[in-house]
C-alpha cells in the first residue's frame, strides 16, 4: 500500500474534523479507561483500543468506524462495531 502523502492526509483530517465530531480526554475517559482495564485484562497492544473505547464510552457513542473489528470485538456488547 503507497503511503498517503502529507497534503493528502491533511485534507483528510481537516474534512474529518467538519464531518465528525472530536471527543476529548479528561477525567471521565479516564475513568472508563481503567475500569475496561480492570474488568478486561487490558494490556500491551490493547491499551490504545480500550483508550479509544474509553472515549467513546465517556461521551455516550457507541457505534465505531473501523475496518479491524477483531480488535474491538471484545469491547461488544459496550459498543457497537461498523464495518466500511
Amino acid at each position: 500500500m503507497k503511503p498517503v502523502s502529507i497534503p493528502d492526509a491533511l485534507a483528510d483530517a481537516t474534512r474529518f474534523a467538519k464531518d465528525f465530531d472530536i471527543l476529548e480526554d479528561g477525567p471521565a475517559v479516564t475513568a472508563q479507561f481503567i475500569q475496561l482495564c480492570q474488568t478486561m485484562a487490558v494490556a500491551g497492544r490493547r491499551v490504545p483500543d480500550a483508550n479509544i473505547v474509553a472515549t467513546m464510552l465517556a461521551h455516550g457513542e457507541r457505534p465505531l468506524l473501523t475496518a479491524n473489528r477483531g480488535d474491538f470485538s471484545r469491547f461488544a456488547p459496550r459498543i457497537e462495531v461498523v464495518e466500511p
